[in-house]
């Protein structure tokens, strides 16, 4: 019974320990996050940054949505193209 109670406070302890971990993790990420906002406040080209930002979210949405939307095209229509270019080419 030792035993056991004993690993029950060494369990609580390393939860205690990894939620604290986290906590400060949190806390400074938040912080180094506000202060490069700041940064970015206090700059004079705020506008064209924003900008610049939509532009290249917009691009990466794109690229997202053109690999996993887009379905690759049909197999017998890619045997189709290869034989007309085929016989395009055996015409010339």
């Amino acid at each position: 019974m030792t035993r056991e109670v004993g690993r029950r406070d060494g369990l609580d302890e390393q939860v205690v320990l990894l939620v604290a971990g986290l906590a400060d993790l949190a806390v400074g990420t938040l912080g180094s996050a506000l202060g490069a906002v700041r940064g970015l406040l206090r700059r004079s080209d705020t506008a064209e940054l924003a900008v610049d930002a939509e532009h290249e979210l917009m691009a990466r949405g794109r690229l997202v949505l053109d690999r996993y939307v887009a379905a690759p095209p049909a197999h017998l229509e890619v045997l189709a193209r290869h034989a007309r270019a085929r016989r395009a080419a055996d015409e010339v």
